[in-house]
Parts: C-alpha cells; sequence; structure tokens
C-alpha cells in the first residue's frame, strides 16, 4: 500500500530523510491505559482480542484517531509465534503470560512444530483490515519478537528477572540452544514477511529482554541470529526497527545486526546512544514511561532533553523507552504527541 506523502514522516525519519518535524509514536500505544481498549478487554480475552482481527483492527484504529500519532503498530502479541509452535498460551490476572511445559530438554524441544497453514494469519488479515481503513493516510508497523526474547519465554515459560533457566541452556547445551533459535529464525521470518505481504510499511523486532546478557555471549550466541532475521526481510524493502531494553552495553553490537533503526531505552542519554550506534543508523526513543505519570510540565522537560540530544539530525523517531504504562493518562500522551510536533515544526 503506498503511503501518502504527507504522511509519511515516520518512514522517512526511518531512513534518515529530511523531515518537517519529528514522527512520534509509542510502544504499546493500545493498551491497557485506554477506556476503549478496556471496554473491549471486558467482553474478550487478550488472545482473543490478538486473534480476531477485526478487533485488532479496531484497538489499532481507535489509538491512531485518539493520539494523532504518526504510525500505527499493529495490535498483536509477541507470543503467538511460540503458542502456534505448539507451546500453550495463557495469561494469568497479575503474572502475565504463561507458556506451559517450557523448553528445558531436547525431548521439550521435539514437541514443537513449524506453524500450520494460517495459524498466525490473524495479524496479517487485521494488517490488512488498517491498511483499508487508513487509506495511505498513515504507515502500519508489523513485529515479532527477537529470537532471543521469543526463546527466553519459552524457556522460562514466561516472563523472568535473572533468566536462569534460559542461561543454563544456552551454556550448558548449545546445541539445544542453536536447534531452538534456528527454529524461531525460520518462523518469525516467514511472520514478518507476511506482515510486509499484507501491507505493513515497517517492522520492528522487539528484543526486550536482551540487556540480560554479557556483550560477549550476545555477541556469540544472539547477534548471528538476529542477524539473520533482518537478512531476511531486506528484500522486502521495508525500514526496520531493533528494539531492547537495558542495552547500553551492546548498542554498538545490536547495530551490526543490520537495522535501519535501533531503539534505545532511557537508561542512556540519547546523544551518547547514536554516538554508539553510529549516525548510518537512525534512532528511536527514549523518554522513561514513568514520566507521563508526572505533571506535564516535568513531561515535557524530559522530551525537551531528548529532542535536544537529537540535535535535528535527521533519523530521529520520539518515542519512550519501552512502552506505556497502564496508569499513563490518555491526555498526556496526545498532549506529548502535539509537544514534540510544535517543537519541531520549525524545520
Amino acid at each position: 500500500m503506498a503511503i501518502a506523502e504527507q504522511s509519511d514522516l515516520f518512514l522517512r525519519a526511518c531512513r534518515r530523510q529530511p523531515v518537517e518535524r519529528t514522527p512520534v509514536w509509542f510502544m504499546r500505544q493500545a493498551g491497557r491505559y485506554l477506556p476503549e481498549y478496556r471496554a473491549l478487554r471486558a467482553q474478550h480475552s487478550l488472545l482473543e482480542l490478538c486473534r480476531t482481527p477485526e478487533l485488532a483492527a479496531e484497538i489499532t484504529l481507535f489509538t491512531v484517531r485518539k493520539l494523532e500519532v504518526d504510525a500505527a503498530i499493529i495490535f498483536a502479541d509477541l507470543l503467538l509465534p511460540a503458542q502456534a509452535m505448539g507451546m500453550e498460551l495463557d495469561f494469568v490476572e497479575g503474572e502475565g503470560p504463561v507458556l506451559s511445559d517450557p523448553i528445558r530438554s531436547a525431548a521439550d524441544l521435539a514437541r514443537l512444530h513449524l506453524p500450520a497453514d494460517g495459524e498466525l494469519r490473524c495479524v496479517s488479515e487485521a494488517i490488512r483490515a488498517v491498511c483499508k481503513d487508513l487509506h495511505g493516510k498513515l504507515p502500519v508497523i508489523g513485529f515479532s519478537g527477537a529470537p532471543f526474547t521469543l526463546a527466553s519465554y519459552m524457556i522460562e515459560g514466561g516472563a523472568s528477572r535473572d533468566f536462569l533457566h534460559t542461561k543454563r541452556l544456552m551454556f550448558h547445551h548449545p546445541e539445544l540452544w542453536t536447534d531452538l533459535v534456528n527454529q524461531l529464525v525460520q518462523v518469525l521470518s516467514e511472520f514478518l514477511r507476511s506482515q510486509v505481504e499484507a501491507g505493513a510499511a515497517a517492522l520492528q523486532i522487539f528484543d526486550s529482554w536482551v540487556g540480560a546478557l554479557a556483550p560477549s555471549d550476545y555477541q556469540e550466541l544472539v547477534l548471528p541470529y538476529s542477524r539473520r532475521i533482518f537478512e531476511a526481510v531486506r528484500p522486502t524493502g521495508v525500514p526496520t526497527i531493533h528494539f531492547g531494553t537495558s542495552t547500553a552495553g551492546l548498542l554498538g553490537r545490536m547495530a551490526q545486526a543490520g537495522a535501519d533503526v535501533i531503539a534505545v531505552d532511557w537508561r542512556v542519554s540519547l546523544d551518547v546512544a547514536w554516538s554508539q550506534i553510529g549516525y548510518e543508523h537512525g534512532i528511536q526513543g527514549n523518554l522513561d514511561p514513568t514520566l507521563l505519570l508526572a505533571p506535564f510540565e516535568r513531561v515535557a522537560t524530559g522530551a525537551s532533553q531528548i529532542l535536544r540530544a537529537a540535535a535535528a539530525r535527521p533519523g530521529h523517531i520520539f518515542n519512550l523507552g519501552h512502552g506505556v504504562l497502564a496508569d499513563t493518562p490518555p491526555e498526556t500522551l496526545a498532549n506529548l504527541v502535539e509537544f514534540v510536533h510544535s517543537e519541531t515544526g520549525s524545520r
């Protein structure tokens, strides 16, 4: 789908081309902080929302209309591919995602399979619906988890603080680790390509937990597989974003994976991060999501600091350093979009 010339700020920024103002979107911009989302969530499980294209499209669309952001990210969940590979997925109140029978042995790994035809089609169908409704007015971002982050969920059985089981498998059973991430590269590459075929104009790869690794372990056990993901989708021609948290010590290595844009969190200043990544890459970020709970004057101060650090260099996309928190006032996000647009609109 062709994106209208006046509405491609985000895509031009991804490619480090000049823009009239800094584009803005937010990770988890469709989520629990919105009353419209909570109303739908009261009637449907999270998996029902993700697996019903009409509902996923509705959530995606009311968010961009409410916030007037410069890109729409499709509403989905990182763990859908794990479920499609044969793992049982549930979302437990107060605990988050739970994957039953985690992958800890060769026998566990043998239970996995490639997704059946159409198993992940719900995401592509939702993208098609959003693109049809937007008529090229905004680009749609498709996404997936990165091999490390998705593998860690599958090994831990859910979220983790120390990734004990993941690191034990990586270090003590490297052949199992290699087999698992090779399978994930195959599944995720096809999943991402299908999203582009459905109309996604950009792709973000979420490596949310990769900051748990030492740089040398990342270089040896993760980087080669992340690189293969970006190589697999490069022929589509759409720009790519590589996101992680607590990655201040990994940024130079993450840039080697091949994404067009590196997304950074608030634990490193944007100018320092960009110098480590290299100016041949764009950068996305990096406001602390908890700052959005403060008075807007403080939010504006934080946003201004980030814009000064970006120094109007082509390639900056304004975003948070992680997803929007559930307690965030929707009007604060809308005001932040307006603030960034007005502060940078005189270029």
